[in-house]
């Protein structure tokens, strides 16, 4: 690498897969510069970011001429470009059960993604009660979450994954939200949401939410 990465993420840094390629790039500690698309203006279905991304979403990674959308694409990518510090597992079952979790969670759980979205997380608006559906789809995710955590450890697959990040963002919609979840859960989204990436990533959304409209 002779320049630094460029990431595309949305202004109001709302956007959960923004947030993990942004938490990827930091825990590797590589070097790259954030470039923000107002999705609420329809920038990104405008030149010429439309046709820089092609997919007309966040994020984007830039590599000199090489681009890449999708977070979890990114992370891989950069895993493979740069394997320490390891954002996956390295050995092959966890590391495919931590990417089978990351496209889980990006596919599914439509409900609760729909009724208690990333602001509830980053500026904590009313809120209304979950619907059947969304009550479906938090069963879901309880019971997933609990068996892939019934080892009692601090993450999921011994070390820190990118994956925690992605589950811990997913579990604080309701913990936020103030939704019942169990304690062992409640803890595991705390925990992680103080790691300093995930952080780093919060601050830039409060001073977004501050910064003058």
């Amino acid at each position: 690498m002779t320049q630094p990465y460029l990431l595309y993420v949305d202004s109001q840094y709302l956007s959960p897969y923004a947030m993990s390629a942004f938490v990827t790039l930091t825990e590797k500690r590589l070097p790259f510069e954030l470039r923000v698309v107002d999705l609420e203006s329809g920038a990104n279905r405008q030149p010429p970011y439309a046709a820089l991304s092609g997919v007309q979403r966040v994020p984007l990674l830039l590599a000199g001429e090489f681009r890449l959308a999708e977070s979890s694409a990114i992370s891989e990518y950069l895993e493979d470009c740069h394997p320490t510090p390891a954002v996956y597992p390295t050995a092959p079952q966890p590391r495919a059960l931590a990417r089978q979790l990351q496209a889980w969670l990006r596919s599914d759980l439509l409900p609760l993604r729909e009724q208690r979205t990333t602001e509830v997380v980053f500026r904590q608006p009313a809120i209304a009660p979950l619907d059947a559906a969304g009550q479906q789809a938090v069963a879901k995710l309880l019971a997933l979450a609990s068996g892939l955590l019934a080892h009692g450890g601090e993450h999921l697959f011994g070390d820190w994954c990118i994956a925690d990040a992605d589950l811990a963002l997913m579990l604080q919609r309701l913990l936020r939200a103030g939704d019942p979840l169990p304690q062992r859960l409640a803890d595991y989204a705390a925990h992680q949401w103080q790691r300093p990436s995930l952080q780093a990533w919060r601050q830039l959304g409060d001073a977004a939410a501050a910064a003058p409209q």
